[in-house]
C-alpha cells in the first residue's frame, strides 16, 4: 500500500503540521498534480488544502513545470531544485515531475480554505 507523509502549513500563522497518509487516504492523491486544491476530509483535514509540491525517497523535488510523475532532466536558472551563487549560470538537474505517484514520499500542501469545526 501507498504511504505519504503529508506536510501541510497555515499561511495565516505560518505554522505547518506534519502527518502520515496511509492506504485509502493516500490511493485520493495518487494522479493529483502540483497546484490542485483538494477536500482536505479525504486527508483527515478540516477545509481544503492545495498541493505545492514534494519530494520521492530519493530527494528529488517536484517542479510543477514537469509533466508527469517521472524524473527528468531539466535545464535550470531558478527555481524549485536549484540553487545558484551566480547570475546566468545554467545548469542540467535531476526533478520529478508534478504528479503524485507511487514513488512519491512527502507531498507539501497549504490549507486555502478552513470551514467551522463543529463540536
Amino acid at each position: 500500500m501507498v504511504t505519504y507523509k503529508l506536510v501541510v502549513s497555515d499561511p495565516k500563522t505560518g505554522k505547518s503540521e506534519a502527518s502520515e497518509v496511509k492506504d485509502a487516504s493516500a490511493q485520493l492523491l495518487v494522479g493529483r498534480r502540483v497546484g490542485e486544491v483538494i477536500d482536505g476530509a479525504s486527508v483527515g483535514l478540516a477545509g481544503k488544502i492545495m498541493i505545492t509540491g514534494g519530494s520521492d525517497k530519493a530527494g528529488f523535488p517536484m517542479r510543477g513545470d514537469t509533466m508527469g510523475g517521472g524524473k527528468n532532466y531539466v535545464l535550470m536558472t531558478r527555481g524549485v531544485g536549484y540553487k545558484t551563487a551566480e547570475r546566468g549560470i545554467k545548469k542540467r538537474k535531476l526533478v520529478r515531475g508534478n504528479t503524485i505517484t507511487e514513488e512519491t514520499y512527502q507531498v507539501n500542501a497549504k490549507k486555502v480554505e478552513e470551514t467551522a469545526k463543529t463540536s
